[in-house]
């Protein structure tokens, strides 16, 4: 009978160093501070919201909320707008969203998967587009809008939007276009698949952590823009949230700081609604479990 081999002991794990461990505890309290400095303008807004307005202007402001007053909603909420300037921006920022995405994938596949000539001019004209300020198009895009009696419409806004929003749309999509092996495609072709049934059953479902990032990023910036739809929404029934937003600011009155912050709360629970919804598409990886051996 052979004899049995000597099982070596157990390698204790090693510790980490003393200063690799205060390091960790550096880098963690500034990750809470960093933490906190965000967070606490948030909590500011919501707990000014609460607040009557002679509470909030006093030096000696309240920091938290209990024992406060819903005068503030109830007086944004009965002031007329508000349910219009919603509608107004769920339009706008849906259709720009729904757009945006369609034509940025359509771009980003083309750009990813097909070699064709500009190709690479394309891609800079993309960045070119990105560094050029907002405000230096108001005036063409207004005199576009005039032309095609577009001025003060849904349309109108929504086409603005798409423009502005395309182009990072483009550039993010074709990152996770590209971080897809094509070798997924081509084994489900081997198997018998047509090159679009490959594509849809394959490849798409793992674009969809990027498709709902930069459908995120569309809403952001559609659902927050101030400067564009206040140039092209000449209309005052069609204004959207953050324009109807500053009529709280008067010049004579002076600006209504706690209709301000209650409206402000409002504006920003869509937001966070839709965070709740998509977070576990956002934090998933591109293609985890996509190849197994």
């Amino acid at each position: 009978m052979a004899p049995r081999e000597a099982v070596p002991p157990a390698v204790p794990a090693r510790r980490p160093p003393r200063r690799r461990r205060r390091h960790r505890r550096i880098a963690d309290a500034l990750g809470v501070l960093i933490a906190l400095a965000s967070v606490f303008p948030v909590y500011w807004m919501v707990s000014s919201s609460f607040q009557p307005g002679r509470d909030i202007r006093s030096p000696g402001s309240s920091w938290h909320p209990l024992g406060g007053t819903l005068d503030n909603f109830r007086r944004v909420l009965e002031g007329g707008g508000f349910v219009s300037a919603l509608r107004t921006s769920l339009a706008v920022t849906l259709l720009t969203v729904a757009v945006a995405l369609l034509f940025a994938f359509l771009a980003a596949l083309a750009v990813s998967r097909f070699r064709f000539r500009g190709r690479r001019s394309f891609v800079l004209v993309l960045l070119a587009i990105q560094m050029i300020p907002a405000e230096g198009l108001f005036i063409s895009q207004y005199k576009m809008l005039e032309g095609w009696d577009l001025l003060g419409t849904v349309t109108g806004l929504t086409l603005v939007y798409v423009a502005s929003v395309l182009p990072f749309t483009i550039w993010t999509l074709r990152g996770f276009v590209a971080g897809v092996p094509v070798e997924l495609e081509e084994a489900a072709m081997v198997d018998g698949c047509s090159r679009t049934r490959a594509f849809f059953t394959v490849t798409f479902p793992l674009l969809a952590p990027g498709l709902v990032a930069t459908g995120v990023y569309g809403f952001i910036q559609a659902w927050n823009e101030f400067t564009l739809a206040l140039v092209v929404m000449t209309r005052e029934e069609n204004r959207t949230l953050p324009v109807w937003l500053s009529t709280f600011t008067d010049t004579n009155r002076g600006t209504d700081w706690g209709a301000v912050m209650a409206g402000s709360t409002l504006i920003a629970v869509p937001v966070v609604v839709l965070f709740l919804l998509v977070q576990h598409r956002m934090a998933s990886g591109l293609a985890a479990g996509a190849v197994k051996g």
